[in-house]
């Protein structure tokens, strides 16, 4: 009911009483209810003058069909002809992040060996003393991205 907990009913009831006081309260609430009674009346009326001008063609029309998001479920999702279903759950992309973020730290699961690695020169020596061991760069998150 339009996001209302249960608290701001009870805080919106208790404003009520406290502004229109509580002999005004049920005429208040039988206008309110009226109004909206009308209002809705108003909009079916309109919808099914809609419908009427359209013709017999759009009998099947639906106004939420406008809505660009519900039209493409409903004609494009629902139907799957092309088996789309199967290939957005055939796509693991965590997985595939996981292993493209592995590679880029390189954190294969068999490192190479030490003795392989050239060493460095002399000013990336110089300057890793000088960023000490906490200049590491922070790992990379594939979610966050």
């Amino acid at each position: 009911m339009l996001d209302i907990g249960p608290l701001e009913l009870v805080t919106l009831v208790v404003l009520a009483v406290l502004i229109f006081g509580p002999d005004k309260l049920p005429k208040l609430i039988q206008d309110v209810s009226r109004t909206l009674r009308k209002i809705r009346e108003f909009s079916e009326s309109a919808k099914e003058d809609i419908r009427s001008e359209l013709g017999p063609e759009f009998k099947d029309f639906e106004f939420e069909d406008l809505n660009p998001k519900t039209f493409v479920r409903k004609h494009v999702m629902d139907k799957d002809e092309l088996g789309l279903k199967e290939i957005r759950n055939g796509f693991d992309f965590k997985a595939e992040m996981a292993e493209v973020t592995d590679a880029v730290h390189a954190r294969a699961s068999d490192p190479a060996p030490a003795a392989s690695q050239t060493p460095a020169p002399a000013a990336d020596l110089l300057k890793k003393r000088q960023d000490g061991p906490t200049a590491e760069r922070p790992p990379y998150d594939a979610d966050a991205t």
